[in-house]
């Protein structure tokens, strides 16, 4: 049936007037990416322009007129699961991707689908990979859209029909939880993505292939391989010097390239980010020696080869799931008073850092976080300078509370600058970490992290939760980068906030992680508007023109490493997945849809038929094969769905729906990997997770009336 087809597309003369006054969509070239502020209207890049500021220099919309944005249009995504892509506009079309790597053309006035496409990922995949079915958006160039599926092809649209050009399997071994989510770049005709799978044990490496072809052009690895096969470069050689041991290879040794990447035409210089190390415990990776290169690094290479130019690296020996994956800024600064180019980033690690962007010189770094792993960074040399007696968990085997925990202090969702503030504006958190480490290496099996730590017990009551809730929290922080101090700030109650956008109307959008969307002054913090959307908003926000009319779009749709990893704090968020694309103008006139919202009631579960061996059981294979999506702790939130709450005709069907009926609604097929047998433990498991939930319900409720019999009395 049509419907069901792998590509949709409708008939040449539906296509807007802005596709059939050219010959070619998406006609983007490096001239047009270089010159991006001379065509302030289109959004040709995730971050608009190749230094990755995420600042429209529209200003239609501006700090005096905000408060009268009424919804323009919407665009219901076909499955409701997590959103974090940056749409892509270009002249008057807009690119974007839902879950599953998905991708959309609509009509960027109106909202109208042009086509659609369905790369055809496995829903079982999502179970060898980290932190939801994610995709952050796609990259176009010359006809073509570029998007990196998550399962590890690379593949290239025509940007008119949505029909495949090319397709290519970037994975170097197909037997390692390879991955990707991030947001291709294409800099001098090749187009360049990195991978994700740190945590299930990959080597990591970055990829550029020809733009027309997709033959591989280059290749570069962040650590080194299987040292019997030998180097690939001087450069492996270089950095395998900083690893130690004879089995550092053999987990893979981390550091994917799985998230940020900017260019910087003058210099031509491609500087991308690099992830943690795997394992976590430096004891068991590399007999907790060596800086471990280039593990959470920024590195510098020339984009047509790959050849290595510089690397810095903020956290040497990294062993607190540190990255610095996240968004990296190319910009210029006055710093002692002269104009320099200047690379800025505020990775996981709680130090916000700007350096030389030719030559990678640390030139500055303070804490724009909660940190206490580190006491500061060395103004010398730019190492950091370590509070072992804090942060040390595997010398003496003590475990230990560290702060940013491994959600960061800054995770992926994207920041901006503003050239016209001179502030950067980050999605900031507070996060914490317990780590106790694991004498010997864990087994490893596909699809489970292997941190070489201590499962970290969850909360199993909800006071506890709201007692570790005191502790998470987020703020928007307005930072100064070359005085290297926080400007202002905006509390939040929840962490994992959306990314920002800057705007030359004086304003910073962002969305919550409770479902709001906002705008602020860029020079005063001052809140200006306020809206509340159909779910959660992770993604980074954009500003666009078309026929004149100045428009904000938000991606919404609640999921990713948060929620799944902590269940417990994200149900206080209170939203569902409703995944959608809301495009906002003044006097924007559109019917907003249904604002849905969490409500926490008794489940009425079956009883619990099994003993305490099968829950045992049951609870081992659910974290192994369902954790992943349905959340890891106890009190999980279970936001794809809450599978505490199921209905009896859905408890009745548990062995089909995990068998595979629900495979079309993103339900991942387990037949063929569990027997029906162990399918009944994990569904013993959930329901006694049920009974659970209702009797921590039942307290609440029983405290709240005690309360409230004092406050009568």
């Amino acid at each position: 049936m049509k419907a069901l087809s792998t590509i949709r597309t409708i008939a040449p003369l539906l296509l807007s007037s802005c596709l059939a006054a050219t010959s070619q969509a998406a006609e983007v070239t490096g001239k047009r990416l270089v010159a991006a502020d001379q065509e302030p209207g289109n959004w040709m890049s995730t971050g608009r322009n190749y230094g990755e500021e995420r600042f429209s220099p529209l200003a239609s919309i501006n700090d005096e007129n905000v408060d009268d944005l009424g919804l323009a249009w919407t665009y219901k995504y076909e499955l409701d699961r997590v959103v974090e892509a940056t749409p892509i506009v270009v002249d008057g079309v807009m690119y974007t991707t839902g879950a599953y790597s998905m991708v959309y053309a609509l009509d960027a006035k109106t909202g109208r689908e042009l086509w659609r496409y369905d790369p055809k990922v496995w829903r079982g995949i999502q179970g060898r990979g980290c932190c939801d079915a994610a995709n952050r958006g796609v990259a176009v160039w010359g006809g073509k859209v570029f998007v990196g599926v998550y399962d590890g092809r690379l593949e290239a649209l025509d940007a008119k029909t949505g029909e495949r050009v090319w397709s290519v399997n970037t994975l170097i071994d197909p037997d390692r939880n390879y991955t990707i989510t991030g947001a291709p770049r294409v800099v001098k005709g090749k187009v360049i993505i990195g991978n994700g799978g740190a945590e299930f044990g990959v080597r990591g490496y970055i990829t550029a292939y020809d733009v027309d072809s997709g033959k591989q052009a280059w290749r570069f690895f962040t650590v080194p391989g299987d040292p019997a096969q030998g180097d690939e470069t001087d450069t492996i050689t270089m950095i395998r010097k900083t690893w130690h041991g004879d089995d550092y290879w053999k987990q893979g040794g981390g550091g994917t390239v799985w998230d940020a990447m900017a260019y910087d035409a003058n210099l031509d210089l491609l500087y991308i980010g690099v992830g943690n190390a795997s394992f976590w415990n430096p004891a068991l990776r590399s007999e907790a020696k060596g800086d471990n290169l280039f593990v959470s690094s920024i590195v510098a290479l020339r984009p047509e080869t790959g050849e290595y130019v510089w690397h810095y690296q903020t956290t040497p020996g990294d062993a607190w799931d540190y990255t610095a994956t996240q968004h990296i800024i190319v910009t210029t600064l006055p710093i002692d008073g002269e104009p320099r180019r200047v690379v800025m980033q505020a990775p996981k690690n709680g130090f916000f850092y700007v350096l030389d962007a030719a030559t990678g010189e640390f030139l500055s770094a303070e804490k724009f976080g909660h940190v206490t792993w580190a006491k500061g960074i060395d103004p010398q040399t730019g190492r950091p300078i370590v509070d072992w007696e804090a942060a040390d968990y595997w010398t003496n085997g003590e475990p230990k509370v560290v702060f940013p925990g491994s959600q960061g202090a800054h995770n992926w969702n994207p920041m901006s600058y503003s050239p016209d503030t001179g502030l950067v504006y980050i999605p900031q958190q507070v996060t914490m970490e317990y780590f106790e480490p694991l004498e010997k290496p864990p087994v490893t099996r596909p699809g489970v992290p292997n941190l070489g730590l201590v499962v970290p017990k969850v909360p199993e009551t909800l006071d506890a939760v709201e007692e570790l809730a005191g502790v998470y929290r987020g703020k928007l922080q307005a930072w100064d980068p070359v005085k290297q101090e926080e400007r202002w700030s905006q509390p939040y109650e929840h962490i994992a906030n959306g990314g920002t956008l800057s705007t030359a109307g004086n304003l910073v959008f962002q969305g919550t992680a409770d479902g709001r969307v906002l705008a602020y002054a860029a020079d005063t913090g001052e809140q200006l508007w306020e809206q509340s959307v159909s779910s959660g908003v992770g993604a980074g926000p954009i500003s666009y023109e078309v026929d004149g009319e100045q428009y904000v779009a938000f991606n919404v749709g609640w999921g990713g490493a948060f929620p799944i990893t902590f269940g417990a704090l994200a149900y206080r968020t209170h939203v569902v997945n409703d995944s959608r694309l809301y495009v906002f103008k003044l006097n924007g006139k559109a019917e907003l849809p249904p604002i849905k919202r969490r409500k926490i009631e008794l489940p009425n579960p079956p009883p619990v038929e099994a003993d305490e061996a099968t829950l045992a059981e049951g609870a081992e294979l659910f974290a192994l094969h369902c954790g992943v999506c349905h959340g890891l702790s106890a009190m999980s939130a279970d936001i794809i769905p809450d599978l505490r709450y199921l209905t009896p005709q859905e408890h009745e069907d548990f062995l089909p729906i995990v068998f595979g009926i629900r495979a079309n609604k993103g339900m991942p097929p387990f037949g063929g990997i569990l027997e029906p047998k162990q399918v009944e433990s994990i569904h013993q498991y959930v329901i006694e997770r049920a009974h659970h939930w209702r009797s921590e319900l039942l307290k609440q409720d029983a405290k709240r009336s005690e309360a409230d019999k004092a406050g009568a009395q």
